[in-house]
Formats: structure tokens, C-alpha cells, sequence
């Protein structure tokens, strides 16, 4: 299933970057005015009639295949399980993540280094944070 999206990726990319450059390549409307007043584009390399025929069903052909390869592709990711592969999926559906370990804090004497056992620092109150000044004293002085 998963070779079958991806084909249908590669396609639709291809025929969408063929679309562009077949549309950047046509001519507007009005450049076929110029043909008439001599400027020679009516004997091209696609014949007579010019590239217009040739370039046009050629886009169309290829907007025919990229709208069926998003139709497609709209119909599987439609037609997958719910329990999709995405951590996004998964977190949707309920599905129980563990919670990540906590982080040891404390002083740097905590952390062994080595073979040595250290003994544990008992833990001491954390200081309190100093009560912002209100009123006029929260103004400097010039």
C-alpha cells in the first residue's frame, strides 16, 4: 500500500511540474497576431497550426492525470487504519504515551563521578523571592 502512495506522489509531482512548464511555454491569445504580420512562428516545429494545438491537449492531458493521481490519493488516506503511523495520529486516538523521567535537580555535590558513593545533601529550604516594591518606590530616582 505504502509503494502504491508513493508512486502516486512521484506521479502527481511529475505531472504537476510538466503542467507548469507546459502553461510558461504557450503563447497568450494575442501572440498569434504576430504570426500575421510576418514574424514566421506559424511554421514551427509542431506544423502548420502552430504549437497551440499540440501544447494545449498536452496540458489537459496532464491535469487529467494530476486531478485523478489527488482523487486517488484522497481516496486512501481515507481507506488507511486509524492507527496511523503519526505520533499526531496516535496521541488523537487515545493511545497512552509514558511520561518522559524526571530530571534529578539539586547541587552539582549530588552527581557522582566515578566508582565513589557520595552521600546524599539533605535538602534545604529554597530562599524566597523578594517582594516587588509598589507605589512610588517602583520608580527610579534621577
Amino acid at each position: 500500500m505504502n509503494l502504491i502512495l508513493n508512486l502516486l506522489v512521484g506521479v502527481q509531482m511529475l505531472s504537476a511540474l510538466s503542467m507548469i512548464g507546459l502553461i510558461l511555454i504557450q503563447h497568450g491569445k494575442g501572440a498569434d497576431m504576430g504570426a500575421a504580420f510576418g514574424s514566421g512562428s506559424a511554421g514551427s516545429l509542431f506544423g502548420a497550426s502552430g504549437s497551440a494545438n499540440f501544447l494545449s491537449r498536452t496540458t489537459a492531458g496532464l491535469a487529467a492525470v494530476f486531478f485523478v493521481c489527488t482523487l486517488l490519493l484522497a481516496y486512501f488516506s481515507h481507506a488507511r487504519p486509524a492507527g496511523g503511523g503519526s505520533l499526531l495520529e496516535r496521541a488523537t486516538s487515545g493511545a497512552v504515551v509514558p511520561a518522559p523521567a524526571p530530571v534529578p535537580t539539586g547541587p552539582a555535590s549530588q552527581i557522582p563521578t566515578g566508582n565513589t558513593p557520595v552521600a546524599p545533601v539533605p535538602n534545604s529550604a529554597a530562599p524566597t523571592p523578594a517582594t516587588p516594591a509598589s507605589g512610588a518606590a517602583q520608580i527610579p530616582a534621577k
